[in-house]
């Protein structure tokens, strides 16, 4: 049996047919261009979707990973961010199911890549695992018992719109001091510019420097991970899971900062388990992919 796994991020859309055993049979990927609106997003997700079924027509259904939350017994997303502009209201499962006579499911960006690190990552053996990404923005998500916790509202593991700061920053959602603005990719960047006036393009320029030894990018970077390990924290108390997983752009350059990380874990001495993402950026595809595959049900 095999499945097309979408994830559509606001960066680019990626693609993959998986089989039930957790191979690889084709793959793709297409700038999403999201400034140009919805109806190019979505004819960009129609062309990833063609392109895959010209090489596997035999496929069982199509499972789609997006940012926003998703309703995912109608398709719909419920709610967006302007990181794709006029998404909100769009209804994926009926559109490409009318398109491609297929089955569709649809879930959220940061659910389907714990399915994929559950099935076949970082969260193997897990029954209980909590996901958070850190990339342009925090994604989050939280599989109990080994079903994902999705929420009445659909908003479930939004862990990077949980306020880390009182009053604190403006986030794109609307409210104040939010994790995103403190833990992901982008603030790690801002960061590292505020405290040496120098301007970084990406996070992989202010690791250099940390490895350098550039005093100030040390003491950014020990703070950065501090204020990580009190997100983690937060998570160990309130749902307790065998293990975190950090995924996410940030988790790319996981070589350089990951010990330093896991000590400072350690030093809590709760007994919280942190593991690294394994699947890179494929692991949406792949949980979008499971889904249909019978990771998560269709209806």
């Amino acid at each position: 049996m095999k499945a097309i796994g979408i994830d559509i991020g606001g960066t680019s859309i990626k693609g993959m047919i998986v089989n039930d055993r957790g191979d690889t049979m084709a793959q793709t990927k297409i700038a999403t261009d999201a400034a140009q609106g919805k109806d190019h997003i979505v004819h960009h997700v129609r062309t990833v979707i063609a392109n895959l079924l010209n090489l596997h027509q035999d496929v069982a259904g199509i499972g789609i990973g997006t940012a926003g939350r998703v309703d995912t017994l109608t398709g719909e997303v419920v709610f967006a961010t302007d990181n794709l502009p006029g998404w909100m209201g769009t209804n994926l499962k009926r559109l490409f199911e009318e398109e491609f006579n297929r089955p569709v499911a649809v879930d959220n960006d940061a659910n389907t890549a714990l399915i994929g690190e559950a099935w076949l990552g970082a969260g193997r053996g897990c029954s209980d695992v909590t996901m958070l990404t850190l990339g342009t923005g925090v994604g989050g998500a939280n599989m109990v018992r080994g079903e994902l916790v999705r929420g009445a509202l659909w908003n479930g593991g939004e862990w990077g719109h949980v306020v880390f700061v009182p009053r604190g920053l403006p986030c794109n959602c609307g409210q104040r001091g939010c994790i995103e603005q403190y833990l992901s990719g982008t603030a790690f960047v801002r960061y590292a510019r505020e405290a040496t006036q120098n301007f970084y393009a990406s996070g992989v320029e202010v690791l250099a420097d940390y490895q350098g030894g550039n005093k100030a990018i040390v003491q950014m970077v020990n703070q950065f991970m501090d204020d990580l390990v009190i997100a983690v924290y937060n998570i160990h108390l309130g749902i307790n899971p065998q293990a975190i997983v950090i995924g996410g752009g940030l988790a790319d350059s996981k070589d350089v900062w990951w010990e330093l990380f896991v000590d400072k874990v350690r030093r809590l001495e709760l007994g919280i388990e942190v593991r690294a993402a394994q699947l890179g950026n494929q692991a949406g595809s792949i949980g979008a992919a499971k889904m249909v595959l019978g990771g998560e049900p269709l209806d």
